[in-house]
């Protein structure tokens, strides 16, 4: 990589309000009275998420980090002057329509910029229709290696780590215990999905290079809801360990399956699920101990977040969590190299935004991020823990919030 130059962006640069209206079949556009006077057309910003589906959960998560985000620039002023406008259609969690739209917002509506989609099945084929029209792709939901493997040159991921990394200080911290205490058996369950798999999988290489062993490793469909034959082999195995490769609710219902037969590990990891709001109600408030990585805490210090946490929660009604802290760092990232550029249309601004990326660092709510030639972020997730019922950083050492626990206690 060429060396970076650090940019520091606040919460992202300039805008009048536009109004949003969603379609909740697919389909919407922003509307309304923008309230801007200056007589620039909006830069408007074609993103499709999934809001219906398998992945309408956080799908619905990442449009709100994008709302805060268009909100926020557009009430300190606009981007470059003018107003930002978000058009957002929605997928369904399908990947054929979200390559349709796409082709929509790109060729039909001629939209100035876009965003990414979530999950690693959507953003694939999605930057492939973004890299035939020569856009910037920023995305904040697709971190499994396969992106990574496809060689866009205009993709960049806004979020410390890439999905094999996500574990990285859970890894390290296990293997440097002694051997006598550590866990010796780990029971994996991963949802056949990319992502969910990636963060699975690389705790399970570096686990199984530490020494120690695999006894149960399922893959289940991404619709999967009965885990009655899952969580019993996980339970007949008497793990030590259990690692879940999980979205939301596959996490919910096989945690439950495993209380029911009174299967109790040491430590339990699950990607992601642990983060909603909605998750310990959903398990029973059964979640001490309970282990998630995290590329976003609301209290990290980073100049821009404190805004984003006061504002998000101003609009919104609670704090921001992780979906929604990695699509405003999208919007903050994209806002950095269209400032730098000074421009943010289809065309040569275009691969001017790309190569400005490549070459520069920036300040976001989730910490400095820079990429390399593939577009992966250079940094590592943080740990997370249930510690007293609330969900605190328990690694690295460095940015801990208490300390970890180990044996979990019973759910």
């Amino acid at each position: 990589m060429k060396a970076t130059k650090r940019v520091r962006l606040g919460l992202g640069v300039t805008a009048v309000v536009s109004s949003l209206a969603l379609s909740a079949c697919g389909g919407g556009d922003s509307g309304g009275d923008s309230g801007d006077d200056s007589g620039e057309d909006p830069i408007v910003v074609g993103i499709s998420l999934p809001l219906t589906g398998d992945f309408s959960e956080p799908g619905k998560g990442v449009q709100r980090g994008y709302e805060a985000w268009a909100k926020i620039v557009n009430d300190e002023g606009g981007l470059l002057g003018r107003q930002v406008e978000l058009k957002i259609l929605d997928d369904q969690s399908n990947a054929d329509r979200v390559v349709a739209d796409y082709e929509q917002l790109l060729g039909n509506d001629s939209v100035d910029l876009v965003f990414g989609p979530f999950s690693t099945r959507l953003v694939v084929p999605s930057a492939r229709v973004a890299e035939e029209y020569g856009m910037l792709f920023v995305e904040p939901a697709g971190a499994a290696p396969e992106v990574f493997e496809q060689g866009f040159e205009n993709l960049f991921y806004a979020a410390p780590a890439v999905a094999d990394d996500h574990y990285n200080h859970l890894a390290d911290y296990i293997i440097a215990m002694p051997e006598g205490e550590r866990p010796k058996t780990v029971a994996y369950a991963a949802m056949d999905d990319p992502f969910a798999q990636g963060t699975a999988y690389g705790l399970k290489d570096k686990l199984e290079a530490g020494g120690l062993k695999t006894v149960v490793d399922e893959v289940y469909p991404p619709n999967t809801t009965d885990f009655g034959s899952i969580a019993a082999k996980i339970a007949s195995s008497k793990a030590d360990m259990v690692v879940g490769g999980s979205q939301y609710q596959d996490a919910v219902n096989l945690i439950v399956a495993l209380q029911q037969l009174q299967y109790q590990p040491k430590l339990a990891a699950f990607s992601t699920a642990p983060t909603n709001p909605e998750f310990p109600e959903a398990i029973g408030a059964k979640t001490e101990g309970i282990l998630a990585p995290t590329g976003y805490t609301e209290k990290a210090p980073y100049e821009s977040n404190t805004e984003f946490v006061e504002k998000y929660t101003e609009q919104f009604g609670n704090p921001p969590g992780e979906d929604e802290a990695n699509a405003y760092t999208t919007g903050q990232v994209v806002a950095a190299a269209v400032e730098a550029a000074g421009c943010a249309e289809q065309g040569d601004c275009q691969q001017e935004l790309i190569d400005w990326l490549r070459g520069n660092e920036v300040e976001t709510v989730v910490g400095p991020l820079s990429w390399d030639e593939q577009g992966r972020p250079q940094g590592a997730h943080m740990i997370q823990q249930y510690v007293d019922g609330e969900v605190q950083i328990v690694l690295p050492e460095e940015t801990k919030e208490a300390e970890f626990i180990f044996p979990k206690p019973s759910w």
